[in-house]
């Protein structure tokens, strides 16, 4: 598995449409990455991540690579089952490898594409690895532990909102 660290050539002009999505969208991710100094003298904290969920084409992903280039950062794209594997503790080694690269890579946009299949609806499948748990928590150490994520904005796109576990929506 590698990670790519790239800025796209996406820009709001290419996003049709959504005016509305395109302001919420700079206001949480852009101006919190190009103006921290900002936020951190007025005592706010932008969100860790933001995740978007709509119909197949709606331009989740376009939206993502827009606000990475217009936001002048890296951006890593994951896709969400390549993180996924059969071997014990390669999925949660995976996760650690891509926030360990977005932090050392910071100011990073974080995108994971099909998060559903990352981070699926716990007691949802019927393995007895208890893998889907463990990555599950893996994934929110990452979000919400001890080390904190620093530069680093992470975006999520999913078309199965109900297949998400609740952990991961909230605030």
């Amino acid at each position: 598995r590698e990670v790519f660290v790239e800025v796209p050539d996406v820009k709001w002009s290419d996003v049709g449409g959504l005016e509305d999505i395109k302001e919420e969208m700079k206001e949480a991710v852009e101006w919190p990455l190009k103006y921290s100094d900002l936020f951190k003298k007025a005592g706010t904290n932008p969100p860790k991540g933001i995740l978007l969920h709509g119909v197949p084409g709606t331009g989740k992903t376009l939206l993502c690579k827009a606000i990475a280039t217009e936001s002048g950062v890296n951006f890593i794209s994951v896709k969400g089952p390549s993180l996924v594997s059969k071997y014990v503790g390669e999925s949660e080694k995976a996760i650690r490898e891509v926030f360990k690269i977005a932090k050392q890579a910071s100011p990073t946009i974080l995108f994971f594409d099909e998060i559903d299949s990352v981070v699926p609806r716990r007691g949802s499948s019927s393995t007895d690895a208890h893998v889907t748990e463990r990555v599950i928590s893996q994934f929110l150490t990452e979000m919400d532990g001890i080390e904190e994520l620093k530069g680093v904005v992470v975006l999520a796109a999913t078309n199965r909102l109900d297949m998400v576990d609740p952990a991961i929506l909230r605030s």
